[in-house]
């Protein structure tokens, strides 16, 4: 039964992405919210799939806030990278620099709202990088990020990446960690039946030492690790 309910997400999954994606990169010239539309209409399908092909249980414990804050978000697979737009509504994401030169997938990205973060960013990008966040904030766009970096196997706790504590402090805003358990159910492989589950911490107030924001953040993100 796993493997045909793989079979099956895996068909409706990636060939309905060839042409939602397409569609929404045909979008463009209607306008931007089109466009996002488009993006959000991949990421329901993704959940969809999750849900209703794979069998698998999704539990969100809390819910996004009204106002504006940055949500740090556990790591584990591809599927809350994916489920983002489905999560918040239409966030604006801290993506790595690297992904905006994939030809077409880059136009995209920045068109959507995803912010380009450089690990060895210069002072120019670094201002840059926050005027373009600010902007999105203020516009109403919840701002998301993965501050490990990169996928995290389930269980492991990974040290946060060290621009997260200077985007929070130059951002200013609270932070609400959000853990989250992928990894044994959203292999690369063969996908599992189970449950995934969202849990979103208490806002963690702006204005705090470094190394205190990211001990609290590290514990909340990685309180599903059990």
């Amino acid at each position: 039964m796993i493997v045909l309910r793989n079979i099956a997400f895996y068909l409706v999954f990636y060939l309905g992405s060839i042409v939602v994606t397409s569609a929404a990169l045909l979008s463009i010239p209607f306008g931007w919210e089109v466009f996002r539309r488009r993006v959000s209409n991949w990421s329901g399908l993704q959940r969809w799939c999750v849900v209703n092909l794979l069998g698998v249980e999704l539990k969100i414990e809390g819910a996004p806030l009204d106002e504006p804050v940055l949500y740090a978000v556990k790591h584990e697979s591809f599927f809350e990278a994916i489920d983002a737009p489905t999560l918040f509504d239409t966030p604006a994401v801290f993506a790595k620099q690297e992904l905006f030169s994939i030809p077409g997938w880059g136009r995209a990205a920045l068109a959507y709202g995803l912010v380009p973060v450089s690990r060895e960013a210069g002072a120019t990008m670094l201002r840059a990088m926050i005027r373009s966040a600010k902007a999105l904030n203020a516009d109403g766009r919840p701002l998301v990020i993965f501050p490990e970096g990169t996928r995290v196997p389930h269980g492991e706790v990974r040290a946060l990446q060290s621009g997260f504590a200077g985007l929070y402090k130059m951002l200013g805003l609270a932070v609400v960690p959000v853990a989250v358990d992928s990894g044994p159910i959203y292999h690369r492989g063969l996908k599992r039946r189970g449950t995934i589950t969202y849990r979103f911490g208490e806002p963690i107030p702006p204005g705090l030492p470094r190394a205190e924001v990211e001990e609290r953040v590290l514990a909340e993100i990685n309180a599903l690790n059990g």
